[in-house]
Order: C-alpha cells, then sequence, then structure tokens
C-alpha cells in the first residue's frame, strides 16, 4: 500500500513539476473571434488557409501560434470560430492588432420544448379545418396580397429551433434548412424541430393556406431555417453562424424570435449584415421590463413587441427606449411539428346523436386516446358537498368558480368519477393545469363554453340523461404566446414589403413600418404601432428606392 501511495505522489510531483495538474485537460471552450473588416480579416483569413493546409491540430500549431483551432470561418460577417481548452490562448489572441475581441460561447434559454416526438409515423392526425389566425387579420395582411404578388421572391430566414419541414402548410414554402447547434438531434434530419417553437413562427410568416385553413403574414415567401437552438438553450456562436448564412444567401429578411444577453462585439455581426441591406426583425423579449433584450437592443434591428386581441400591449411584453413596432403576440394559432400538439374533441349528445361543441384541454389531464363514453351527473361547482348524486363510473360535469380546477378534480376522482367537464363561467374558454409538478391525473378533463355547459346543467336537473364522448386528437397546430409570436408578423410584413420593392434599403423599410403602422400609444410602451401590412405595402410600391453604401 505505502509502494502504491509513493508512485502516486511522485506522479503528482512530476505533474506539478511540468506545470500541469490533474484538471489542466479542461474541456475544450468555443470562442467567437471578432476581426477587423477589410484587408485585415483577408490577413487572418490567409493564416488560416495556411494552418488548413498544414493539418494543424490541437497537437500542433493553431491560430496566432497557439494551440486553438479555428471550426469555423464566418466571411459574410468576417468572424472566426475556435475551439481551445487554454486560456493563455485566449489572451494572445485577443492581443493581436487584427482581432477586435474574443468572446465565449454562451448559452441562453431555449422555448420550452413540447415533447415533440421525431419518429412522426406514430402520429395520426384526423383532418380538421382552422379558421385564418386573428393576427393575421389584424395586420391587414389580406388587403396587402394583391399588390405584393403574396409576397412571392421575397426568401426569409428564420433562426430559431428548426422547422418541420414537411409540414403540410410549409412544405411549398420550405427553401432549404441548416443545423447550426452541437447536439445529435435524432430527428430525421439535423435540422428537424424538436421543441415546436421554429416551426410556428414559420407557419406566421408564410404558411401557403391551401390546407387546413392557417394562412401566414407572406403565404407567397420562401423560407430558410437556421436550427440555432436545441432542447440545452440558444447557443451564442450558432446564432451568428446563422446570420452569416443569412449573408452568404442573401436573403431578404432573418426573422430571430429570441433574445438574451448577447455578447457586445455580436453588434458587429448585425452591422455587418445591415451593410449587406438584410432586415434583421427580433423579439423585444418577454419579461414585461422596460429593457429590450438582444439583439432586438440593437439600433441595426428592428425591435417587436406583443399586443394581445384588443391591441393593448401585452403584459409580458418588453418595452422602452429602441422599440420599432408592435406585432400580434398573444394566442397566436400556428403550425407545430406534425401531430405534436393535443386537442381536446368533445361531443354531446343533446337528443340527435353526438355533436362535436368547443372545448379545450386541461394540461396534466389524462389523454382520452381511446374516446371516453359516458353519462354525465352535475356536481354543481366541484365542492366535496356538492357531491351529492352518484357519480361513480360517470362523467362529472362542473361549474368554473370558488375553488380551483386542480380540487375540482380531486373532489370528482375521490367519488369515482371517469372524467370531468368543466364549463366556463363567463363567455369563451380557458384552459389551465391540474398539476405543478408535470404529473398526469388519472382521468380526462375539458372545458366547454358557459352556454353548452349551462344548457346540460339544466337538462341533468330536471332528469334528463346527456351523455358526453371526451377524446383526445393529434393535431399540428397551436396557440402560443410570446414577443417571438409578434416577431414573425413583422417579419411577414417586411417580406411583403420587400417583394414589392425589392431595392428598399433596411432604413427605407424601418421607416415604411414606421409611418404605416397603427398607432396605439406612447412610442415607449408601443413603438410606432401595430404593423399595418396593407397601408406598408402601398407605401414600399410608391418608394423611391436608396442606393446602398457598402
Amino acid at each position: 500500500m505505502n509502494g502504491m501511495v509513493h508512485k502516486i505522489f511522485g506522479i503528482l510531483t512530476l505533474l506539478i513539476s511540468l506545470g500541469l495538474t490533474l484538471t489542466s485537460a479542461a474541456a475544450s471552450k468555443r470562442y467567437i473571434v471578432s476581426v477587423k473588416s477589410g484587408p485585415a480579416y483577408q490577413t487572418v483569413l490567409s493564416q488560416v488557409n495556411e494552418l488548413k493546409l498544414m493539418s494543424a491540430t490541437n497537437e500542433g500549431e493553431g491560430l496566432f501560434g497557439t494551440k486553438a483551432v479555428v471550426k469555423d470561418t464566418l466571411d459574410g460577417i468576417e468572424m472566426l470560430i475556435i475551439e481551445s481548452s487554454h486560456p493563455s490562448d485566449i489572451a494572445k489572441i485577443k492581443a493581436q492588432p487584427n482581432v477586435i475581441d474574443v468572446e465565449e460561447e454562451i448559452f441562453f434559454d431555449a422555448p420550452q420544448p413540447m415533447n415533440v416526438d421525431p419518429l412522426k409515423a406514430s402520429y395520426v392526425v384526423i383532418p380538421y379545418a382552422l379558421d385564418v389566425p386573428w393576427g393575421i387579420t389584424a395586420v391587414k395582411a389580406p388587403q396587402a396580397w394583391s399588390l405584393s404578388n403574396y409576397g412571392v421572391g421575397a426568401r426569409v430566414m428564420v433562426l430559431d429551433t428548426g422547422i418541420d419541414k414537411d409540414h403540410i402548410d410549409l412544405a411549398s414554402r420550405f427553401e432549404k434548412g441548416q443545423n447550426f447547434f452541437n447536439d445529435n438531434n435524432p430527428g430525421p434530419y439535423d435540422f428537424f424541430d424538436l421543441i415546436g417553437h421554429g416551426t410556428h413562427v414559420a407557419g406566421t410568416i408564410a404558411a401557403d393556406g391551401n390546407h387546413t385553413g392557417l394562412v401566414g403574414v407572406a403565404p407567397g415567401a420562401a423560407i430558410l431555417a437556421g436550427r440555432v437552438c436545441g432542447t440545452r438553450g440558444c447557443s451564442s456562436v450558432a446564432i451568428l453562424q446563422g446570420v452569416n448564412w443569412g449573408v452568404q444567401e442573401n436573403v431578404d429578411v432573418i426573422s430571430m424570435s429570441l433574445g438574451g444577453p448577447f455578447p457586445p462585439s455580436s453588434a458587429l455581426a448585425y452591422e455587418r449584415a445591415y451593410a449587406q441591406n438584410i432586415v434583421i426583425v427580433a423579439a423585444a423579449g418577454n419579461d414585461g421590463t422596460g429593457k429590450l433584450s438582444y439583439p432586438a437592443a440593437l439600433p441595426t434591428v428592428i425591435a417587436v413587441g406583443a399586443v394581445d386581441s384588443t391591441l393593448a400591449r401585452a403584459q409580458f411584453s418588453q418595452y422602452g427606449d429602441g422599440l420599432d413596432i408592435m406585432g400580434p403576440g398573444v394566442d397566436v394559432l400556428s403550425s407545430v411539428p406534425t401531430g405534436s400538439a393535443k386537442m381536446a374533441q368533445t361531443s354531446i349528445d343533446f337528443g340527435k346523436g353526438l355533436q362535436i361543441v368547443n372545448s379545450t384541454m386541461f394540461q396534466g389531464a389524462k389523454e382520452a386516446t381511446q374516446p371516453l363514453l359516458g353519462p354525465m351527473v352535475y356536481a354543481g361547482l366541484g365542492k366535496e358537498t356538492d357531491f351529492v348524486n352518484d357519480v361513480s363510473g360517470k362523467v362529472a360535469l362542473i361549474s368554473r368558480g370558488e375553488i380551483n380546477f386542480a380540487d375540482k378534480v380531486k373532489n370528482a376522482m375521490a367519488r369515482g368519477a371517469v372524467g370531468v367537464v368543466i364549463f366556463n363561467n363567463q363567455p369563451g374558454l380557458i384552459t389551465g393545469s391540474l398539476t405543478s409538478d408535470g404529473s398526469v391525473v388519472d382521468v380526462p378533463v375539458v372545458m366547454i363554453e358557459e352556454s353548452i355547459g349551462t344548457a346540460i346543467a339544466t337538462n341533468l336537473n330536471r332528469g334528463h340523461q346527456q351523455t358526453v364522448q371526451i377524446a383526445t386528437i393529434r393535431t399540428s397546430h397551436q396557440a402560443m404566446s410570446g414577443t417571438s409570436m409578434a416577431t414573425p408578423h413583422v417579419s411577414g410584413v417586411v417580406a411583403l414589403i420587400k417583394a414589392t420593392n425589392r431595392n428598399l434599403t433596411v432604413e427605407q423599410v424601418r421607416q415604411i413600418l414606421h409611418g404605416s403602422a397603427h398607432k396605439l400609444g406612447a412610442a415607449k410602451e408601443y413603438g410606432a404601432g401595430l404593423t399595418n401590412a396593407e397601408a406598408a405595402v402601398q407605401a414600399a410600391a410608391s418608394a423611391t428606392p436608396l442606393q446602398v453604401a457598402n
């Protein structure tokens, strides 16, 4: 044993004498290297090319005589992505005369995943028809389609969580996709959307309107999708690789429904895209504060806040200096990966057979993959004392009010109910969560409208029998809220503007957006107002393009 100890001590002594420690083999990190423009970048690039010819590795000489390995050259925005595990490398690279800054890759929160199953063959999607989403009407997109030819010719790059390129509403609008996020995507292709957010954004921009009724702001525009976020978050490196791809592809618009603590030097990337006359549209953020997120806060980017269907600023929407414009951002219906969303299908028998009524599912409720059919029993507000009739093996009908949804369902289950139908106590429908930890209760729970529920309760109180069928169906559409949903409305309007007058500069597009917007209130809270596609396209049609200074 003593001999083993001496051997270990000897190894540690040797490591220390060599200036090493057991933790010195740190994991490599990625960095963004901002390089001065023009000849300076070309000088750095020539060295990178020489290193490639010499097949430099971490064991050989890397960038500027360090061990840093160049992983990507972003020629469109004149930046490099390097990888190194040696802090001394970074200090040496920062000291180079042609380098502006070196910043470590950061991650910020990605949208909450929908638990999208990449094995789409397991989905069975029942056909259904949708109404035109309220936001499309609110921004007056249909009135702009004729003059703008529906956005045909405009190309919009969505930098987000990827896309379901085969979605029935998007397949005809999809041009190409690329993955910049460093993970093992188990989907059918590496830019497949595992979260649902990117597919939703793309649908608001350019769903073609030819199949389910879902239509985007610019239904003739082409979509390019860059996956820069995954389940681990959004990567600052991946985002800049995506912006670089947008410059290389010479797209008209880059739509970024994301935001966070962007590295300061990344502003250079947006300045260089701006110089190439690419309009970048980004979400203001969802913290409800008076400070915009990045990149929306940058002067070269169009910052978008969110309004609800009454055109009031959404409570979550960030605001403040630099806010450009508003878009619809509350309960926005759009596409999600095929079959990844779930919807309640509730049918009531009023004496003429089962008829489907409007309903919503509760989060945390059991899926009724096999339809549940049974008699209903009225149980008032669902309090313990309201269960005066036997609900064992039956479906409890409960009114909203006084106690929370979870307690109503808990009380019904304690009496043996196999399902719960809650009816609203005011017009419309809402949804809610029955659990706080992601668990699922053992019965299906849906909400129906006040008028329907009241009529059923009246019939039951008169001694009539009412039968209900509850089913859960897979869908390819879902409503979401956020400045993430407002941003694609504005990106779609920009696509219509560019399709109408392709040579307009970024500043001309910004001025048209501002001048044509429907005024709503103070600029710090609403920017120029709600984006107005009809007025914007009319202004674009009569505008004289300016010379872009590159």
